[in-house]
């Protein structure tokens, strides 16, 4: 059997399928990877991506922060590709039971996706620092459109801020919660679109104890040999057969 045959027996077999997955699985949806060639973090700004994306630049350097984050973090036009589209089908069809995103772009959930967690947020919500009034994508873009300075205003003059964990900042504990009680139940576990290099999101799969571990990533990864498979392919052409 080769490497995709073997998958799709595994899936047959499982019961409990946890998906967990980066940001190679937005790629085909045309959602830049941070750490590709043409990522985010090899594009020239004043200050380096994670210097930006950091608690304390939001804080100090608002304005500049919005600019980045209206240029390199909104598309809003990006659409769920085969991987999203074939996991909400296995997760109607029983076999998928939770999917565990380091994404923030909500494609999951736009695809049929039930249960997501999200290690790092969403950029569909967004809060007042100051009133707690929550706004969707599009009113907080609207709140930039009419700000003279780009940065989103509440009506009583609190800033909004997106519900994304930025660097310096924890990830939710129930979310952490939710996702170790579905890995340590799972009896397959299928990493894809990730490197596995962020950390703490990373550590969640020591918590799989059951029996088939996929990887599915274009590049090599540090989890490589702990794999029962390693499928070196575009996520979305692999999990796309699930559609057919």
């Amino acid at each position: 059997m080769n490497e995709r045959e073997t998958l799709k027996q595994w899936v047959e077999e499982s019961n409990y399928i946890v998906f967990f997955g980066g940001a190679g699985v937005s790629t085909e949806s045309n959602i830049p990877d941070f750490r590709s060639t043409d990522g985010l973090y090899n594009q020239t700004y004043a200050y380096p991506p994670e210097t930006i994306l950091s608690h304390t630049f939001y804080m100090r350097k608002t304005e500049e922060f919005y600019r980045f984050y209206r240029d390199k973090m909104l598309y809003t036009d990006a659409k769920p590709n085969k991987a999203h589209l074939a996991l909400a089908k296995l997760e109607e069809e029983g076999k998928v039971r939770a999917v565990i995103t380091q994404n923030i772009d909500g494609l999951h959930q736009q695809a049929g996706s039930k249960e997501v967690l999200e290690l790092h947020g969403s950029v569909l919500r967004n809060y007042c620092m100051k009133c707690g009034k929550a706004a969707d994508l599009n009113e907080l873009i609207r709140h930039m459109n009419e700000s003279p300075d780009g940065v989103p205003r509440c009506d009583c003059g609190g800033i909004f801020k997106p519900d994304v964990v930025l660097y310096e900042e924890g990830l939710d504990s129930s979310i952490i919660s939710r996702s170790v009680h579905h890995i340590a139940k799972a009896d397959m576990l299928i990493i894809g679109g990730t490197s596995l290099a962020v950390y703490p999101a990373a550590g969640l799969i020591d918590y799989f104890n059951g029996k088939h571990l996929v990887l599915i990533n274009r590049d090599a990864t540090a989890r490589d040999t702990h794999a029962d498979l390693v499928i070196r392919e575009p996520i979305g052409q692999v999990l796309g057969e699930f559609l057919e």
